[in-house]
């Protein structure tokens, strides 16, 4: 027996994706919609809303065309957070570009915030440090930067979600306004104490919680499809939304403190379990895991900005194709030549929180060439997970375990070898590309009453640099994320 049959929709940043997974955890098929993001200007980022919408479309149209007739049982939603869209509830249509998580546009209104003193209080009821990361700040911009915002808030007719709400809107035809505990978390604008949007936070931000969904558990019944919106027909239930990092470590099967995933992406994330709610420090952040039959698990997190779309960046400024050539070029000499790159491409995340860093590349000198560019660039990668898995046992005072790995970039057997080195722990890179769509579909699965997906194949790197090189490696790099904090 398979069991039911999941569509598991994983919508990230550079593309979505569709996959039928079945109650073993097996995909039976998969699609891929890309997505572009432009930067209108310096510092901003934006996606068009409606080409996220048909993009699943699109997914869901393809993967259908390749996944049989048997039917679909549920629907389960993994999303890239922190992204804000803003729509008309009487139109359905998107009132703006969706603002996403890299988008830096508030970093003045946030650097306000914390000079006038606000930084705790905020950080005591959502775990979060004041940063454009969140929509928090976003929307307050909308506000009041966009008057057909502020109009259709008067009118009862504005939505702000994050991209889980505005799929279930369009999934369901606008019957269903809500998110999840774990999207909500990421707001900054959820008390993560009383599971509840807060209004004096929003008053602080210059927002409001009359536009803002429904907040329910990651495993809730979350409606059903709607006749013509999809491939799909009407009455699918949706039986689980969570944020793709938190639907990940999920599907690592991580269901206690100790153990630790990061996700390699456009930018990276790093979390771990908690047994009670934190409220954090070190740079790191508080967060919900999700929320379940189990009650509520809360985890601590680092988010970082620019991770592995570094390597196309330096492909880019090399002429190198793609990441793949880079990786490729770093491997032909033995170390980076004493070259650092810090790629703040977007200020830096977790744990500097540096929004005025640039991206620097220092220590070059005659003999430097591309390829040891190339290495520096791949090293950074690692460094900046290191920064984050150093700080995060800072926070709780004890060691952690094994890193386990996924996103596109933990196929790169060489950069989970670097990484296994700098951090002097094994790394367990899944062999399953897509593990947050697993992970939300095993949530979707346990929704429905059955077991928990069994554990996958992972690949084991072991660390083997010697430990003064690796504490000189760390020296040099603190010292390069010190030039780019001028």
């Amino acid at each position: 027996m398979t069991g039911p049959r999941i569509l598991a929709l994983d919508q990230g940043t550079s593309n979505t994706k569709a996959l039928l997974i079945n109650g073993s955890g097996h995909v039976i098929a998969r699609a891929s919609v890309p997505l572009r993001t432009d930067y209108p200007q310096p510092g901003w980022a934006e996606q068009s809303a409606t080409e996220i919408w048909t993009s699943v479309q699109a997914a869901i149209a393809e993967v259908m065309s390749r996944g049989g007739t048997a039917p679909v049982d549920a629907i389960a939603i993994a999303n890239q957070r922190e992204t804000l869209v803003l729509w008309d509830s009487q139109t359905g249509q998107p009132i703006a570009p969706a603002m996403i998580w890299q988008c830096r546009r508030t970093a003045a209104d946030c650097a306000a915030l914390i000079a006038a003193g606000h930084d705790a209080q905020v950080i005591a009821a959502t775990g979060l440090g004041i940063n454009p990361l969140f929509p928090a700040s976003k929307l307050g911009w909308a506000m009041r930067n966009l008057p057909e915002v502020a109009a259709l808030l008067a009118k009862g007719r504005l939505r702000a979600g994050t991209v889980d709400s505005w799929l279930l809107w369009n999934l369901t035809a606008g019957r269903t306004f809500a998110t999840d505990h774990s999207n909500a978390s990421r707001t900054q604008l959820f008390d993560t104490a009383r599971l509840a949007f807060s209004p004096e936070l929003a008053d602080l931000f210059g927002a409001s919680v009359d536009c803002l969904p429904q907040a329910l558990p990651s495993d809730s019944h979350f409606g059903d499809t709607a006749e013509g919106t999809t491939a799909l027909g009407s009455g699918i239930p949706i039986r689980a939304m969570m944020g793709d990092s938190h639907a990940a470590l999920y599907g690592h099967g991580i269901r206690k403190p100790g153990g630790v995933k990061a996700t390699y992406g456009t930018g990276s994330s790093l979390m771990t379990l908690t047994p009670v709610r934190k409220t954090p420090a070190n740079g790191i952040s508080g967060t919900i895991a999700w929320t379940d039959r189990a009650g509520t698990a809360f985890a601590l997190e680092g988010n970082i900005t620019v991770s592995a779309q570094a390597a196309a960046f330096a492909a880019r400024l090399l002429g190198l194709p793609d990441a793949a050539a880079l990786s490729a070029l770093a491997q032909t000499v033995p170390d980076a030549g004493g070259v650092t790159f810090v790629p703040a491409l977007a200020g830096l995340g977790a744990p500097h929180w540096h929004d005025g860093a640039r991206g620097t590349i220092g220590g070059m000198t005659h003999g430097t060439g591309p390829a040891h560019l190339a290495r520096a660039t791949i090293d950074a990668i690692a460094h900046q997970i290191a920064d984050v898995f150093e700080a995060m046992q800072a926070e709780i005072g004890q060691p952690l375990g094994a890193l386990c790995a996924d996103g596109g970039a933990s196929g790169n057997r060489f950069l989970m070898q670097v990484q296994a080195d700098l951090i002097d722990r094994p790394v367990l890179s899944a062999r399953v590309e897509e593990i947050g769509a697993i992970g939300v579909a095993g949530m979707a699965l346990a929704a429905m009453g059955c077991p928990d997906l069994p554990a996958f194949e992972s690949e084991r790197f072991v660390p083997c640099l010697a430990l003064a090189d690796r504490q000189a490696a760390r020296r040099r790099w603190a010292g390069a994320i010190r030039q780019a904090m001028v």
